[in-house]
């Protein structure tokens, strides 16, 4: 049994390996063929890091709508100026697409201010908390038109690569909050640059991009109304996520010895 992210080269070669426990959500860099062993199972954290990266996407999205980052690069150069409309979370709607920890979370801070959430998922028929009403992703390009704001915390899967392509950038409001927690894979982000620089998008927070990191000359890093943060909305950098990824393995450890079911089981 290993508890962690050991490197693919290593793992491959644990050969007597019946069960990893990953301290991340993510487990993709385990599920190519011939990385584990054959009946190898295996679990991730998922679950733990839901308050810190949707405190993080929160807090992005409010510095958008409220004009933070333009305020602060005005202060660098010493001008005091209003830089007019902003933007409020009290009746908007605020679609999550995804809506496992990441998105549920999100959506409940949403409410807090009053937005109406709407969640996008495969399957509709399961709710999730903060989720005002839910939808089967097929609906995506229906309700795209009526966001304020798309909050994306999708895994990388082959249906959710460049899942935000020109065409459904393009179908979203004029002035809408596009936001990425989850796979920078999920926005094709030279589309996403070139859209912001036609003035489409009230603005654009990404913790996550693809590549990552973004070239030195990407044209994204020179849009002044996105957000770019370097994939630190989870991590280790709240003691409450180190504490909850402990939790888990505990958990499953105690229920990989009783011969029970594993929580967050991926294979």
């Amino acid at each position: 049994v290993i508890i962690g992210n050991p490197p693919r080269e290593l793992i491959s070669r644990a050969k007597a390996l019946r069960w990893l426990q990953t301290s991340s959500a993510g487990v993709n860099a385990y599920t190519a063929p011939g990385i584990l062993p054959e009946g190898c199972l295996l679990s991730s954290a998922s679950g733990a890091y839901g308050i810190s990266v949707a405190e993080h996407m929160f807090a992005m999205l409010l510095s958008l709508m409220k004009r933070l980052p333009a305020y602060r690069d005005q202060q660098f150069g010493g001008t005091w100026q209003d830089l007019g409309p902003a933007r409020t979370l009290h009746n908007a709607r605020v679609h999550c697409v995804g809506t496992g920890d990441l998105g549920s979370t999100f959506a409940k801070y949403c409410q807090a201010l009053g937005a109406h959430t709407i969640g996008l998922r495969r399957d509709a028929s399961k709710a999730a908390e903060g989720i005002a009403e839910m939808h089967s992703m097929s609906r995506l390009d229906e309700l795209l038109p009526l966001a304020d704001v798309v909050a994306l915390n999708v895994p990388e899967e082959p249906d959710t690569i460049n899942l935000f392509n020109r065409s459904r950038l393009e179908r979203m409001k004029p002035d809408a909050i596009l936001l990425n927690g989850g796979r920078g894979t999920a926005i094709d982000c030279e589309a996403l640059a070139d859209v912001l620089a036609t003035g489409h998008l009230w603005g654009a927070a990404l913790d996550v991009t693809a590549p990552e990191p973004l070239s030195a000359d990407h044209k994204l890093w020179q849009q002044s109304r996105a957000i770019i943060t370097p994939h630190s909305a989870g991590g280790d950098h709240l003691d409450l996520t180190l504490t909850r990824i402990v939790e888990i393995a505990l958990d499953n450890l105690g229920r990989y010895l009783a011969g029970e079911t594993l929580r967050n089981r991926m294979r």
